[in-house]
């Protein structure tokens, strides 16, 4: 059972943390889970033009391929411009549909502005659904001032969040799973 962390973005570093957080806590409620973390910072993925999944070589490959072969997701993104990332929605553009299709997907989110986290509702959720994925009830939104100048999550309402979303992930896989 692998549950991969997607940091959606390839600056900063406040998603990456965010998303390792939940693939952490997932390790303490299930240790034998096997979890990674698929920062797209650390990969040259190439834009996504159209051609089949399977067309794509080197890191763009390994990105497609990590994606498919997980079993469950918890995916990230900060909010630029009231919209997800672009490194993220290319993702889900080189992706084939059946990559997500009937697993369980997490989101979590980070931003400047309290109001950002309606990106999760109505731009991330929207997605999961094309996919034809299973959706966590809940998510994490971290607005900026949840971080320390160390930045590390210093918000107790925010620890519970990414508990009880680790949770939601694990209970939804294992019943949707056997």
């Amino acid at each position: 059972m692998k549950l991969l962390g997607i940091s959606g973005t390839i600056i900063g570093a406040k998603t990456g943390i965010a998303v390792q957080s939940v693939l952490e806590e997932a390790k303490k409620l299930h240790p034998e889970l096997e979890t990674e973390l698929l920062d797209l910072k650390q990969y040259n993925v190439q834009f996504c033009d159209g051609r089949d999944p399977s067309a794509y070589d080197g890191d763009t490959r390994t990105v497609i391929d990590k994606v498919n072969e997980a079993d469950f997701y918890v995916i990230g993104t900060p909010i630029f411009q009231a919209s997800l990332s672009g490194p993220l929605k290319n993702l889900f553009d080189l992706i084939p549909v059946t990559a997500l299709t009937k697993k369980v997907v997490g989101f979590v989110a980070t931003g400047g502005t309290f109001q950002h986290y309606l990106v999760i509702e109505n731009q991330l959720k929207p997605i999961a659904g094309y996919f034809r994925s299973y959706v966590a009830p809940s998510y994490v939104y971290l607005h900026d001032s949840h971080f320390n100048e160390r930045r590390e999550i210093v918000d107790p309402d925010v620890t519970d969040r990414i508990g009880r979303l680790a949770q939601e992930l694990l209970h939804m896989h294992t019943r949707l799973n056997g």
